[in-house]
């Protein structure tokens, strides 16, 4: 809806079609698609036939789609494409038996056959709709998966609205979630905001924190600071308590659930860990960088192309990598090291902004309709 927003402060006339019933309000209209049927992948495929059929009976200058759309003239994959989903959810099953089960129930999800087959039908048809990729990684995407028409793909960064907290408050935020978590000033507070622990490698950050906790207990000297994961996110975190118990490390981390105070746990913490095994631009990155956190990540993170290693923080080659991911957290106890990466992140996404995102976008359109190179008649 921000993104929607800042299109509509700009004079476009917004209509929104999705199977919710979200309110209009002044600036956007929503039009509710009813697509019932007991099977997921059945509300998808209705879904999208009558919001194509919709959008062939009214006459829009534009149709934006963010998930398969074949009378869509643009489409922005902003989970990334299908088959590199497919690829990077299999990598999150650490042995073969593992991947070869998750292999078989992707072959037999119905629902993702919909999907894949809406976004292969639209990739493929002709006249192409434009693609906007949120990184370049997307970019690549669709020439790996799709050897996609390069000149019909627009690489638009991803957009987050700047965090214009006042340094007040933000000082009484570091408090209060502190106060909430117990943890001290000094204590090293490494915040993980994700809602799929295992696809966000919330298992390797468990594994990182035991290992430097090894560290620490082998020097003869131990570093005295204490390092505290916290989690943020709705997913169950069961498995991953019991995972901390055994690996000796569950007094460091924190399971705190889903939040609307995100920027509050920002404010709080020292770094972000995401050792995401797939994000194709992550918006947790981009928002914990404008708020001034050095981050480490991984290279399946479209958002690391903003990230140099040692300067912002440090991007892992892989999340399997763990004892990197480590590295990357001793790196950053140093808190002159922290404080420099972090403000160079805050510089390294000043115009990563939701409206700067937007007015390319709406770029686009202009630039679409000054071409006339669309027929929405024509597409099938």
């Amino acid at each position: 809806m921000s993104f929607a927003g800042h299109l509509a402060d700009s004079g476009c006339r917004i209509s929104i079609l999705t199977a919710s019933h979200t309110p209009s309000t002044p600036k956007i209209t929503i039009v509710p698609i009813k697509a019932s049927s007991p099977l997921r992948a059945g509300k998808t495929w209705l879904f999208a036939k009558r919001a194509a059929r919709y959008i062939r009976e009214e006459d829009f200058d534009i149709v934006h789609c963010i998930t398969p759309c074949l009378a869509a003239d643009v489409y922005q994959p902003r989970g990334g494409t299908l088959p590199e989903t497919r690829e990077r959810n299999l990598a999150t099953r650490d042995d073969a038996i593992q991947r070869g089960f998750k292999r078989l129930f992707q072959n037999t999800s119905l629902k993702y056959h919909v999907v894949a087959g809406l976004e292969k039908r639209l990739l493929n048809r002709r006249p192409s709709p434009w693609v906007i990729a949120v990184s370049q990684y997307v970019v690549d995407q669709l020439q790996r998966h799709y050897n996609f028409d390069s000149s019909r793909v627009r690489q638009i960064f991803n957009g987050v609205d700047s965090d214009l907290t006042p340094p007040d408050q933000r000082n009484t935020h570091r408090v209060q979630i502190r106060r909430q978590f117990a943890l001290a000033d000094d204590d090293l507070f490494v915040l993980c905001v994700a809602h799929n622990f295992r696809l966000k490698g919330v298992s390797k950050l468990i594994e990182a924190l035991a290992r430097l906790r090894a560290r620490g207990e082998s020097k003869s000297a131990p570093d005295t600071r204490r390092i505290y994961a916290v989690i943020v996110g709705r997913d169950n975190p069961t498995f991953y308590m019991h995972l901390a118990d055994r690996l000796g490390v569950a007094d460091r981390i924190l399971f705190s659930g889903q939040t609307q105070r995100i920027n509050a746990f920002y404010h709080a913490a020292d770094l972000l860990a995401h050792p995401t095994f797939y994000d194709p631009c992550s918006r947790v990155v981009l928002e914990a960088m404008a708020a001034g956190l050095p981050i480490i990540t991984t290279r399946f993170n479209g958002a690391a192309e903003r990230i140099n290693n040692g300067r912002e923080g440090y991007v892992i080659d892989s999340p399997a990598n763990v004892d990197a991911l480590a590295d990357g957290i001793e790196r950053l106890t140093d808190d002159e090291h922290r404080k420099e990466c972090g403000s160079r992140a805050l510089e390294a996404v000043a115009d990563v902004t939701m409206k700067n995102h937007a007015d390319r976008v709406l770029a686009l359109y202009e630039e679409i309709l000054r071409s006339g190179q669309f027929n929405r008649s024509s597409y099938r």
